[in-house]
């Protein structure tokens, strides 16, 4: 290969694992901000599946990206929505709820989405770039924002007021409460903004990064987020850099099958291929088995009072 089609094949793969991580790097985020809150979110995967089938069906209505992102975001926040009035209100495990609400968005999403299986999808409109030739605007729009807001979040959380507060809640609740900082709306919106982002996640793929809607559209995505939350240690800039990676490791199967490639091709060795599609959730198991011990955990800096409830009035957290 020239040394311009070795640079235009590099700029593609990474442009591409760009696009690939970017819904990863949404709901991701949201559960940051979730978990900064002291709640934990294990039902990502199903915010993300019905915010990925309810933009799809918006946009096979309308026939606007815009209105179909707005109504996966809706469709993620209201299912985080009933979340959090289990976790937060009825202070039941959040644990056993986010796997509940997993169910439930798979389901939902499966039965309604039934009749959008196989339908035409989104009309990219591309764009013409020097070496890399051909890109989407929209998937190069969606990267954009993601290299954006992950700053934005990580100054918001680290560097102003609500931030600081936000912080407090999830590190010690009565201080907080002391100070007059409302936990429980607090929680509430952090909870139900994880799951808007999810829910734009979601939308992104079945709209701009894999246009189209089949049953289980996330293929897990949701499960790596609560995994990569960890590996970030709760950290939005740490969330960027790992999002990207994995979209890196997600997208690989795909661009090795390029035959110019023959020394790592995975259409000359199908096993490097099934390899190359496990890993990412291989990675995910590894990450969260490790995560699963409580002092790991605080050493990564978990957040003190992440999946404890809080009852006003109660001594200690």
């Amino acid at each position: 290969m020239t040394s311009n089609a070795l640079l235009a094949l590099g700029l593609t793969i990474a442009f591409g694992a760009l696009v690939s991580g970017s819904p990863l790097l949404f709901a991701t985020i949201g559960e940051i901000l979730s978990e900064r809150a002291g709640v934990m979110n294990l039902g990502i995967e199903g915010m993300m599946l019905v915010g990925a089938m309810g933009g799809f069906a918006v946009w096979s209505h309308t026939g606007s990206l815009l209105l179909g992102m707005g109504a996966g975001m809706l469709f993620g926040g209201l299912l985080a929505l009933v979340h959090g009035y289990i976790t937060i209100t009825l202070r039941a495990d959040q644990v056993v709820s986010g796997l509940a609400v997993t169910f439930l968005g798979t389901g939902l999403s499966s039965i309604l989405g039934a009749p959008y299986v196989g339908e035409r999808v989104p009309e990219p409109f591309t764009l013409v770039v020097p070496i890399i030739q051909r890109i989407a605007a929209q998937q190069l729009i969606l990267v954009v924002l993601g290299l954006l807001f992950a700053p934005l979040v990580w100054y918001f959380v680290n560097r102003t007021r609500p931030g600081l507060n936000l912080r407090s809640v999830g590190e010690y609740p009565s201080a907080a409460d002391s100070l007059g900082i409302n936990v429980f709306r607090t929680r509430y919106l952090y909870v139900v903004l994880g799951g808007v982002l999810s829910g734009l996640g979601g939308a992104a793929m079945s709209l701009v990064t894999d246009p189209g809607w089949v049953d289980g559209k996330t293929s897990g995505l949701g499960w790596i987020a609560v995994g990569l939350v960890i590996f970030a240690a709760w950290d939005p800039m740490r969330g960027l850099l790992v999002s990207y990676f994995f979209g890196l490791l997600r997208r690989l199967p795909l661009d090795l099958q390029n035959p110019a490639l023959p020394l790592i091709s995975t259409a000359n060795n199908p096993t490097l291929g099934r390899f190359m599609d496990m890993l990412p959730y291989l990675a995910t198991i590894l990450i969260l088995v490790l995560g699963s011990r409580e002092a790991i955990r605080k050493r990564m800096g978990a957040p003190a009072a992440l999946g404890v409830p809080y009852i006003r009035g109660e001594r200690g957290l």
